[in-house]
């Protein structure tokens, strides 16, 4: 059994107990047999496991909407389950984590710490340092120097208090937690406000990634002098152990790596074999570091540095990195949080130096940024920003201040005080950048919002969502379709739509800045450069085709922000998203992400210009079939509104082209339809009727003007078929549409929101996908003859309803966005009744 005897020393807590540990008390023989699993130490470390990864999981969705990144709710828990909160109770404390727990619960928080920073350091580029130039180096020094310098002069009061530190390593321990920035919390924060592609972002993380460099090589140096009495000849070994030990991971291990990869066949998995000695590798170097006298930990990052960027980069991370990051990391920040000890800051003297670290170190770091980025002409704003971001705390700095802890530097007051500082400067980044930083981007109020307005011998903008590789042929066969000339070419932008899950694989993408002919890292950058390569081929052989391709990685639920945002710079006049469902060998319609349903709703509530929702059932290129042979045979069903005006322009466009013949069924009510909407109009109020005769009898006018307009100017046109259908009610205008010619292979139709007809009567109710409206729904469905693709198109009317003086130019997206809200939903503002 193990036992606890009380000493007598009370200056430290953790030494006033002797625990001797029985070895056999490992698994428990069971309830049945008497015994309190508790008592036992795997049942003990199982539960106090599960209880931090729930604390934190619970803190992880409470803090979301405050934008909260996820140490911060890892440091809490261990706060919340440690003597601060919970703890108090001296039951919960001695059953759950009694102190003969923590040497396991040590250990393994230890293990999954070293495998962290292997991560970590593996994410690293050092190619990304070489590159990143002058201005990130500055930013991250000046970033450094003056916290640090904070530091140095809170040593002096902190230390007056506590005698048994020596103040040289205090100096090092406090200046160094302080000054350093957190790569891997900075990267998450960055991605989910949307910062990680705009310039100021990439500033930020390489200025992060040499600052970490610079505190790896400062802690290093502060283990070094801890674990020695004075600064003996001693420190000045390990020290040059240290060095000596990184000289060899370049110079050797490297190599040896490097010479593994080439082994591998490019596109095979990396063997499990290789796999296994790396993982053997990481304990290795953190027990040569160890020895050597500087942290464990020290070894695992320097050799994770090591291993080049690329497969093995990305199977390791994917391989490790739920299981450590999710289980086993947790456990550190709990550890910490159970050693932090709020209720020792005490006095009004103590709350004032922590409120002054914290106020003095973000200025300090705020201060050194701002200098150099002004000094290099950034904007003032972008400048303050960036100060804040460098303040992002995390894993270094409570790696810091743990070493700190066990080596006697910091006594247990100063450790709470400076893991709540930690605390305290992180939760704060995230709500001020979203208010102070307003990127510079001059929103011009531009006309070719729509297909439309576009000039027929201007330029006509295409914003293309892609989501996978699948998405793509359908995609070059429409433009293709669409008649670039000399006179009115096609700029295409590619959007290609990548999750952000929070896992470090997809961050690669982003700064990792393709070389030609690299192998690819993982499925999502191969599917990106796939993508990539079938719209470069496109433009070599179109002619008139510009296409430049982009990548916006964020979660689901604020993609449509992405989209709108790029279409708005880009000044398109039209954005294509593939429909979430896709067609199954069968014929049928399978969906293939409910994901992106939300996401093309969103765009289509908020994009600054038109929108059409692409249903792929393939669509077949031109390149193949004779000089006089038609490419596309093209139908438009048009029944009146703006959205079907607009597919009609698009469709116009297209018929320019001389191997496409379009087909234009124009529906019109019957004489009894009239009849009943006339009978039932009475019973409104007379100010409704006036609005529903003013705006049903302009969109009639503006159909009427359109249409004759379109048929004027292709009267000689022997590929245009213009046809009018007379029905009175749903089920024949169904009729009608299925016995449309089977030869068509693409039907565009607009998307009639807003539009009520009595042509279409009925047929709403039982509509699957809203966002395509009646007859969109009704042609995706499954079953409609699957031989044709459809595009669903909506004009977007904010001009057109309010006039061009309301477009304003704001300074800000926020102001863009509330200027968005009240002139496009035109679904909030229907005036025409159901008849």
């Amino acid at each position: 059994m193990s036992s606890e005897y009380p000493v007598a020393n009370p200056s430290n807590k953790t030494e006033d107990t002797i625990v001797c540990y029985a070895p056999t008390m490992i698994t428990t023989n069971g309830i049945w047999q008497g015994d309190n699993p508790l008592d036992y130490s795997l049942p003990l470390f199982i539960l106090q496991l599960a209880l931090i990864v729930v604390v934190t999981r619970i803190l992880v969705f409470a803090l979301k909407p405050f934008r909260q990144p996820r140490v911060i709710s890892e440091i809490l828990g261990g706060v919340i389950l440690g003597p601060s909160v919970l703890g108090q109770s001296t039951r919960f404390a001695n059953t759950i984590f009694p102190l003969r727990s923590v040497m396991v619960l040590e250990t393994m928080a230890n293990v999954g710490l070293l495998y962290f920073l292997f991560l970590v350091g593996v994410e690293m580029d050092i190619a990304v340092i070489r590159r990143s130039g002058k201005k990130a180096l500055f930013i991250a020094v000046a970033g450094m120097v003056l916290p640090f310098l904070v530091g140095l002069s809170f040593a002096t009061i902190l230390h007056s208090d506590t005698h048994i530190l020596k103040m040289g390593t205090f100096v090092l321990f406090l200046g160094v937690s302080l000054s350093v920035t957190a790569f891997p919390v900075l990267a998450r924060i960055l991605a989910e406000l949307k910062l990680l592609n705009t310039d100021i972002g990439r500033i930020a993380m390489s200025a992060a990634l040499i600052n970490d460099m610079f505190a790896w090589i400062l802690l290093a140096f502060a283990i070094a002098m801890a674990e020695n009495e004075a600064m003996s000849l001693a420190s000045v070994w390990v020290i040059l152990s240290s060095v000596a030990f990184v000289v060899f991971c370049i110079y050797v291990i490297r190599p040896l790596i490097s010479w593994l990869i080439r082994r591998t066949p490019e596109g095979e998995a990396i063997s499990e074999f290789y796999i296994c000695l790396i993982l053997t590798g990481v304990m290795i170097s953190g027990f040569i570091t160890d020895a050597i006298g500087t942290h464990s930990v020290f070894g695992a990052f320097v050799f994770g540095l090591v291993v080049p960027n690329g497969p093995l980069g990305v199977t390791l991370i994917e391989k490790l990195e739920d299981f450590v990051s999710g289980l086993l990391l947790p456990l550190f920040f709990a550890i910490s949080g159970l050693k932090t000890d709020i209720t020792l800051i005490t006095g009004v003297k103590t709350w004032a130096i922590l409120a002054l670290i914290i106020v003095l170190a973000c200025a300090g770091k705020i201060a050194g940024t701002l200098l150099v980025s002004l000094y290099y002409k950034m904007p003032f704003y972008e400048g303050l920003t960036l100060g804040f971001l460098m303040n992002t705390k995390g894993l270094v700095e409570i790696i810091v201040l743990n070493v700190g802890k066990d080596q006697k530097v910091l006594d247990d007051q100063s450790f709470a005080v400076m893991v709540v500082a930690a605390v305290v400067m992180t939760s704060i980044i995230a709500p001020i950048v979203i208010k102070i930083y307003r990127p510079a981007r001059k929103f011009i109020p531009y006309k070719r919002r729509t297909i439309q307005r576009t000039k027929r011998d201007g330029e006509f903008r295409v914003l293309v969502c892609v989501h996978s590789p699948r998405n793509v042929p359908t995609v070059i066969n429409l433009l293709e379709a669409s008649h670039p000339t000399k006179k009115s070419p096609i700029g295409v932008y590619v959007l290609h739509l990548v999750e952000l899950t929070g896992r470090a694989s997809a961050m690669l993408i982003v700064h990792n800045t393709r070389k030609s002919g690299c192998p690819a890292l993982n499925r999502t950058q191969a599917q990106s450069d796939h993508i990539i390569n079938a719209f470069e081929n496109f433009e070599q052989h179109a002619g008139f085709v510009s296409v430049n391709t982009l990548t916006a990685i964020s979660p689901y639920s604020t993609m449509h922000e992405d989209i709108c945002s790029v279409s708005e710079d880009k000044r398109v006049a039209l954005i294509i998203v593939p429909f979430h469902k896709q067609q199954t060998v069968d014929g049928g319609m399978e969906a293939t992400n409910p994901a992106f349903q939300t996401i093309n709703q969103n765009v289509l509530a908020n994009a600054p210009c038109s929108v059409g929702i692409l249903v792929d059932r393939g669509l077949n290129g031109s390149t193949r079939l004779a000089a006089n042979q038609v490419a596309h045979h093209v139908a438009v069903l048009f029944f009146g509104g703006a959205d079907d005006r607009e597919a009609l322009a698009y469709a116009w466009r297209m018929c320019e082209h001389p191997r496409i013949s379009l087909t234009v069924m124009r529906f019109l009510p019957g004489d009894s339809t009239m009849e009943s909407t006339q009978e039932r109009r009475p019973n409104q109020t007379g100010r409704q009727i006036l609005t529903v005769v003013t705006d049903n009898d302009r969109e009639k006018q503006l159909d009427e003007d359109y249409i004759n307009e379109f048929r004027a100017r292709t009267m000689n046109d022997s590929s245009v078929v213009y046809t009018e259908k007379v029905v009175n009610h749903g089920e024949e205008t169904v009729a009608a549409i299925r016995s449309i010619d089977t030869i068509h292979d693409l039907f565009i139709v607009g998307r009639g929101q807003g539009m009520a007809s009595s042509v279409t009567a009925g047929l709403t109710d039982w509509s699957e996908c809203p966002e395509l409206g009646a007859i969109g729904d009704l042609l995706a469905s499954s079953d409609f003859a699957a031989t044709y693709s459809v595009l669903v198109v909506q004009q977007y009317v904010g001009m057109e309803a309010h006039g061009d003086a309301m477009i304003a130019t704001p300074d800000s997206p926020n102001q863009h966005q509330e200027q968005y809200s009240f002139t496009l939903p035109r679904n909030q503002a229907v005036f025409h009744p159901q008849p």
